[in-house]
C-alpha cells in the first residue's frame, strides 16, 4: 500500500517505510493514497485480536505475520483479558482504554507500535538501529517508555515539560528502567517539546546531522501511522460491546465523545467510520484549552492563546498535530490546501478553512469544552449518581457528551471514552469527591482507594520507592543538541 504525505503527493514510500519514518520528509503526515477496502462486518465477528489483526492488516500490509504481532504486543500484558472492556454508567456507556501496563489509553497503541517497527526494519533489511524521538503531555511517555524498553536495535527518549505533568506521570517516567531509554525534561509547556521534536526531525532530514551515527529516527507520537492505526480497534470493540448486550444491532449508529488534545484519539474513530463502522457524531472534548472547540464551531484554528495548565494536563495542548490529518482527508485529499494551512499555522499562529471543508467538519464532529471546576463537579455527581470514578479526562469527556445530549436531543447511544485511571489525578479525584489530599501522590492513591473501594492499579501501586534515574531538565533551544549527544 502506497503511502504519501497530507502536504504531497511526491515520494511515496510503502506502509513498512511510513511507520519506520513516523513524519514525513516535508513535515506533514503520512497517509495512505487510498484509504482500504474493508468487511467491517466480518470484523465485529473476531474477539479484539482477531479486529486488531484485521484493521492493522488493511492499514500496514507490507508488514508481514500480522496476526503473531499482535499476540505477542499484547498477550499478558491488560489486566483485563479484552484489553478495553465497556461499563454501562447511567445514560451512558464508558469505555475503558486504562487496564494496560501504564493505566492510560495510549499502552494499546504503544504496546503494538514496537512490534510493527522491529517487523518494518526487518522487513526493509535495516542494519541501523532506530531512535524513537517523542514529546509527552503525559501518557505518551510512560507508555511508550515501557513499550520499547529494551526492544533491540531501537532506542528511546521522550521530552516531557517540566513541571506540565501530574506527579504520578512524572513519577512513571523518571523512573524508568531500561538499558535503551533516555528522559528529560524541557523547560516550556508541551506544545515546545512538541515542536522541538518535529525541529529536530527537519533539521536531521536537511542537514543529514545523522550521517554516520548508526541510528535514525522515527516517533511514538501519534504523527506515526503505527501509532494512530492500533487506536481504530477499541470503537470496533466497543460497538461489539453493545451489540452483544443487546443495546444496539447490526448498523444503528453510536455516538461516540472523546477526551482529545493532539486529536489522535478522536482521528481513530473518524478512520473507523471511513472503515465503514456505525459511528454517528464524534464530540470533541476539550478543557479550558479550547482550541479545538473554536475551530469545529467556527473554522478558524488560532493558537495565539495562553496555554492554561489543567487538572487534565494530557489535554493541555494548542497544535493539535493530527487534525492534519482530518483537513486532508475532508477536502479530498487536497495537499496543496492542507501545506498552505499548515504553513499559515507555523507562520502567522493562525488559518482559516474554507466553508465547505468547515460544513464537512461539521457534518461529523461535534465540540464542547468543560474547565477544571466543571470537569471535578462530574467526577463528583458520577460517583455520587452510579457509584463510578472518573479521571477529569473522562470527566471532560462525560460533561461535553451530556451538553451535546442536551444541545441536540440526539439519543443514539454514547460512548465516552475513558483514557486514564483515575489513579493517575488521585489528588485531583479526591479534591473532586470531598476528601483530602494530605501527603504525597502514594498516600493520595490510597486515600482514594480506601473511599471508594476502587483498587490500585499494579503498575502505578508499585511505583512507591522506586529510585529516579531520569532528573535532567534543558532548555527547549538545546534539544537538538542533546538528541545528537545520545
Amino acid at each position: 500500500m502506497q503511502y504519501h504525505s497530507t502536504r504531497s503527493n511526491e515520494n511515496a514510500v510503502d506502509s513498512a517505510q511510513a511507520v519506520l519514518q513516523g513524519l514525513a520528509p516535508d513535515g506533514g503526515l503520512y497517509m495512505p493514497a487510498s484509504l482500504p477496502a474493508f468487511d467491517w462486518k466480518a470484523c465485529l465477528q473476531g474477539d479484539t485480536y482477531e479486529m486488531a489483526n484485521r484493521i492493522l492488516s488493511a492499514f500496514l500490509p507490507d508488514i508481514p505475520d500480522m496476526e503473531q504481532l499482535v499476540r505477542k504486543a499484547y498477550t499478558g500484558k491488560f489486566a483485563a483479558e479484552d484489553l478495553t472492556p465497556t461499563v454501562s454508567v447511567g445514560p451512558f456507556t464508558v469505555l475503558e482504554l486504562f487496564h494496560g501496563p501504564t493505566s492510560a489509553f495510549k499502552d494499546v497503541a504503544l504496546s503494538m507500535l514496537p512490534q510493527l517497527l522491529t517487523a518494518a526494519k526487518a522487513a526493509k533489511q535495516m542494519d541501523d538501529d532506530i531512535l524513537i524521538l517523542t514529546a509527552t503531555s503525559g501518557d505518551t511517555g510512560k507508555a511508550a517508555l515501557e513499550g520499547f524498553r529494551d526492544v533491540d536495535g531501537i532506542r528511546i527518549c521522550v521530552f516531557y515539560p517540566d513541571g506540565g505533568v501530574s506527579k504520578v506521570q512524572r513519577a512513571q517516567m523518571v523512573t524508568q528502567e531500561g538499558n535503551n531509554v533516555t528522559v528529560c525534561a524541557v523547560k516550556g509547556n508541551f506544545d515546545d517539546a512538541q515542536t522541538g521534536v518535529k525541529n529536530i526531525f527537519a533539521a536531521c532530514q536537511a542537514q543529514n546531522l545523522l550521517e554516520g551515527k548508526g541510528f535514525r529516527l522515527s516517533s511514538a507520537n501519534s504523527i506515526n501511522i503505527g501509532r494512530l492505526a492500533p487506536q481504530v480497534t477499541y470503537y470496533f470493540k466497543a460497538y461489539k460491546d453493545l451489540m452483544d448486550r443487546g443495546q444496539i444491532a447490526l448498523g444503528d449508529q453510536v455516538n461516540f465523545s472523546v477526551p482529545t488534545g493532539n486529536f489522535g484519539d478522536i482521528l481513530a474513530g473518524y478512520l473507523a467510520k471511513c472503515m465503514g463502522l456505525p459511528v454517528g457524531r464524534l464530540i470533541c472534548a476539550s478543557n479550558a484549552n479550547n482550541v479545538l472547540t473554536d475551530f469545529i464551531r467556527t473554522g478558524t484554528y488560532d493558537r495565539r492563546r495562553p496555554l492554561h495548565k489543567t487538572l487534565s494536563p494530557s489535554m493541555d495542548i494548542l497544535v493539535s498535530s493530527n487534525l492534519e490529518r482530518l483537513l486532508y482527508l475532508l477536502s479530498g485529499e487536497d495537499t496543496a490546501l492542507v501545506a498552505q494551512l499548515m504553513n499559515d499555522l507555523n507562520t502567522k499562529g493562525s488559518y482559516s478553512v474554507p466553508d465547505a471543508l468547515l460544513q464537512a467538519i461539521e457534518k461529523d464532529f461535534w465540540a464542547g469544552c468543560c474547565g477544571d471546576a466543571g470537569a471535578q463537579e462530574t467526577i463528583a455527581a458520577v460517583w455520587k449518581e452510579y457509584g463510578y470514578v472518573c479521571d477529569p479526562h473522562t470527566a471532560t469527556g462525560w460533561a461535553v457528551a451530556k451538553d451535546y445530549v442536551a444541545e441536540t436531543c440526539d439519543d443514539r447511544p454514547m460512548v465516552v471514552l475513558s483514557t486514564a485511571s483515575p489513579y493517575k489525578f488521585p489528588a485531583a479525584v479526591l479534591d473532586a469527591l470531598g476528601s483530602t489530599d494530605a501527603g504525597d501522590e502514594f498516600d493520595q492513591m490510597e486515600q482514594l482507594c480506601a473511599l471508594t473501594g476502587v483498587q490500585i492499579p499494579a503498575p502505578l501501586a508499585t511505583l512507591r520507592g522506586k529510585p529516579e534515574k531520569h532528573t535532567g531538565v534543558i532548555e527547549k533551544e538545546n534539544m537538538l543538541e542533546f538528541v545528537l549527544a545520545l
